[in-house]
């Protein structure tokens, strides 16, 4: 369905807050700038911006784009044949391909990781959605699977999946923060992939495989 007109004009004030909210984050420092600085930079008040935004943290890193389903929408829209760790695979590969700015890959993105590391809460809570992404991923994978209670394999699985997602942004932000281009650094957490690949062992790699229901029809 196409945008309407009300459902645009509220995209483009959100886009506009965070934009200018970042702005003033990487200039002075996220614990620097208060909500109603940002709110005065943008040119709205401040029961505007809480509108749009709940919390400050939420303006770098807002929860429709910092979904803790990340990892489970991925695996849950895996293609026949392709067990959860393939998937995730897959999709990082295809992020990186894309210089996706979900993992961080556009132009002057560098400043803005450097000031996100900088500032304890937004580290905080990128701590704790890589955590809730396991989670959630553990839930999906013992779902699909129809594991036992006592299971330990969903988690487990889920937490070698979450360890490489979670490696592949630290080895961006790394890159970023060193001034590296987004072609060098795509290039070089690619090849991270394929060594991850190699390391992961053949349980984890075909665990949880999407049937293939044409096959069994």
């Amino acid at each position: 369905m196409s945008e309407g007109l009300r459902e645009r004009k509220k995209r483009q004030t959100r886009q506009h807050l965070s934009e200018v909210a970042i702005g003033l984050f990487v200039e002075r420092g996220f614990d620097q700038v208060t909500i109603a600085e940002v709110a005065a930079a943008a040119e709205v008040s401040v029961n505007t911006l809480y509108n749009y935004y709940e919390a400050k943290e939420d303006l770098v890193l807002p929860p429709d784009e910092a979904s803790p389903q990340r990892l489970a929408d991925i695996v849950r829209a895996r293609q026949p044949g392709e067990s959860a760790a393939r998937a995730v695979l897959a999709h990082l590969r295809d992020e990186l391909r894309r210089r996706d700015r979900t993992v961080g890959l556009t132009a002057g993105f560098g400043p803005v990781f450097a000031m996100m590391r900088a500032a304890p809460t937004l580290t905080a809570r990128l701590e704790d959605l890589g955590r809730q992404m396991t989670e959630a991923l553990g839930v999906v994978l013992a779902e699909e699977t129809g594991a036992a209670p006592d299971d330990q394999t969903p988690r487990a699985v889920a937490s070698q999946i979450g360890w490489f997602h979670s490696l592949v942004y630290s080895e961006i932000g790394r890159r970023l923060v060193a001034g590296e281009k987004p072609d060098t650094i795509a290039a070089a957490v690619l090849e991270l992939l394929d060594l991850v690949e190699d390391l992961l062992g053949e349980r984890t790699l075909t665990y949880a495989l999407r049937e293939d229901s044409s096959a069994s029809a």
